[in-house]
């Protein structure tokens, strides 16, 4: 197929965010171009964890029966500090399940929806610069192995992932004063790959036996595997001391015998996760950065893959009825994300420190109520429309925090 060389909707980057975005943006009747540096199937490093929120997303995409013929979970099985504890997903808005299906699986099929949704698929062309016209984006640069090329377009959307090189072109910073994470996932075969619940260990030590910031997982795929992983936070006062892949095997062989592991870990990946939406400069007149290069990631769990789809719909549905980006899609993400991040990247801020978690985490993994609060709310799970007491108290405590952040999200 000849590359567009122009087009009303250019999408850079092809993961849930930017796929979405597409195949959102095509079904409202514009001409999209969706352009990734990579050729598809390919792996991106991702714990896989698909929650209630993302299912929302997927079955809006009409997806649903396509998720429920991978594994499907019921909730999450914390371990800590001595104790066990089975959280079914909570949340009155949204479906009482979740899954789990690998990146390499999942970001080529939800391509394939944009593609036969009408978006035109360019592969193997890495965005490395842009053409300014009259303070707008007129076009982009990309570079393949045949040389450079440009795909003129009326809007962009940046959907280039957590590094967001294109995004940097654009002048999108971001900022590490506020919490950012650090992780890093593996694949191992396992007998309990068909486990109704996924597993999160929020007590997680080195090999001398220390409490860390951090928390490890371990992710039922249904294929005779499980994502193993393990997430740590920092910021820039306090930055993660512990190299992540030989801390992922300490984890892995500390659980071996209890989810019946087998083998050696493989595909160990890593990346840092920008969180919380800790970056400034996300849209311009005619362009947005959407999902991770915006850095919608929850701070405290490092989920990220719902927040891509939604704002992938988001961005789709402000392009189809109004011409100009800019502050109204910084708006946007402040007005539905803004106070949660202020709020989850403040508690999670709090979680660096390890004499707080050692301090916090025996009485509060005690307590059946508070640990399903933190499901609710580290799952996402608290709707606009949610009028309980528990969404009640997170917006109250958003509202007061983003009041008095130094740097709000998205700014």
């Amino acid at each position: 197929m000849s590359i567009p060389t122009s087009t009303d909707v250019l999408v850079v980057g092809a993961g849930p965010a930017g796929s979405a975005a597409a195949a959102w943006s095509a079904r409202a009747g514009l001409d999209t171009v969706l352009v990734d540096a990579a050729v598809f199937p390919r792996d991106k490093t991702c714990g896989d964890g698909l929650t209630p929120r993302a299912i929302a997303e997927l079955q809006l995409l009409g997806l649903e029966d396509w998720v429920r013929s991978h594994t499907v979970n019921q909730g999450l099985r914390a371990h800590g500090f001595g104790q066990v504890l089975h959280l079914p997903w909570n949340g009155p808005h949204h479906p009482g399940w979740g899954s789990a299906v690998a990146r390499t699986e999942l970001d080529d099929h939800l391509r394939s929806v944009a593609l036969k949704d009408g978006a035109t698929g360019v592969e193997g062309a890495r965005a490395v610069d842009v053409r300014m016209e009259g303070g707008k984006v007129a076009a982009v640069v990309f570079k393949n192995d045949e040389g450079t090329f440009e795909i003129a377009c009326r809007r962009l959307v940046v959907a280039d992932g957590v590094r967001s090189t294109l995004g940097k072109v654009l002048g999108r910073e971001w900022h590490r004063d506020t919490v950012y994470g650090v992780a890093g996932r593996s694949y191992m075969t396992s007998t309990m790959s068909d486990d109704p619940w996924i597993s999160s260990h929020l007590e997680l030590r080195d090999e001398a036996g220390d409490l860390l910031s951090g928390y490890g997982w371990i992710f039922p795929l249904g294929t005779g595997e499980v994502n193993v992983g393990v997430g740590t936070l920092a910021t820039a006062k306090r930055p993660a001391d512990f190299a992540v892949k030989p801390l992922l095997r300490f984890y892995a062989d500390q659980r071996r015998d209890e989810f019946k592991l087998s083998g050696e870990p493989r595909m160990v990946t890593s990346a840092l996760l920008p969180m919380g939406g800790a970056v400034s400069n996300v849209a311009g007149p005619n362009w947005a950065l959407i999902g991770d290069a915006a850095g919608c990631v929850n701070p405290l769990n490092g989920e990220g893959i719902d927040y891509g789809l939604e704002t992938g719909r988001l961005v789709a549905d402000m392009m189809a009825s109004q011409e100009s980006l800019g502050e109204a899609w910084r708006a946007t993400l402040v007005e539905h994300y803004g106070e949660a991040f202020s709020i989850a990247r403040r508690l999670a801020g709090i979680a660096t420190v390890p004499k707080v978690v050692a301090t916090l985490g025996p009485p509060g993994m005690r307590s059946d109520f508070l640990m399903t609060l933190a499901l609710r709310w580290m799952g996402n799970l608290v709707d606009d429309a949610d009028r309980d007491r528990s969404a009640r108290v997170w917006r109250w405590a958003g509202a007061r925090s983003i009041a008095r952040d130094a740097r709000p999200p998205f700014s």
